[in-house]
């Protein structure tokens, strides 16, 4: 899937702009949402972050890789930036303790993230999107 330029920068730079990226996982207590300030659209197929903190959202990808990004941003709605301001990513994760992959998602992030206590412990995260659609469930590519 192609995705507009808006989309990748804002998606990119959404804990910068104060729009952190939520990821929505399932697990063997439940759900769980957790805020990711390393999200990013890693190519045209994956979004990918940087699980540093290890707690839910990864205990829960290791019972269930199926995964939900939700990206909400009502501004960029009312200046025009974008025709919804909510926007839903529905993929699967796999995660990249060591290897090429997760040494590209760390080579991608922004400084606060690779600066981060815990950062060089971390696990990168890509996710195959399988779809994306805006609130009104309008496909974003």
């Amino acid at each position: 899937m192609k995705y507009s330029e808006t989309i990748q920068r804002l998606i990119t730079n959404a804990w910068v702009d104060g729009c952190v990226c939520l990821l929505g996982t399932s697990g063997e207590d439940g759900p769980n949402i957790s805020p990711k300030g390393s999200m990013m659209l890693f190519d045209d197929d994956h979004l990918a972050y940087w699980e540093r903190s290890k707690k839910g959202a990864l205990a829960n990808l290791s019972h269930d890789n199926r995964v939900i990004v939700l990206y909400s941003n009502m501004q960029a709605q009312k200046d025009g930036v974008l025709e919804s301001g909510i926007l839903r990513f529905y993929g699967t994760a796999q995660m990249h303790e060591t290897g090429p992959v997760r040494d590209a998602i760390f080579a991608r992030l922004n400084e606060r993230e690779s600066t981060h206590v815990g950062a060089d412990t971390g696990i990168g995260v890509l996710i195959k999107i399988e779809r994306a659609l805006d609130v009104r469930g309008k496909p974003l590519a």
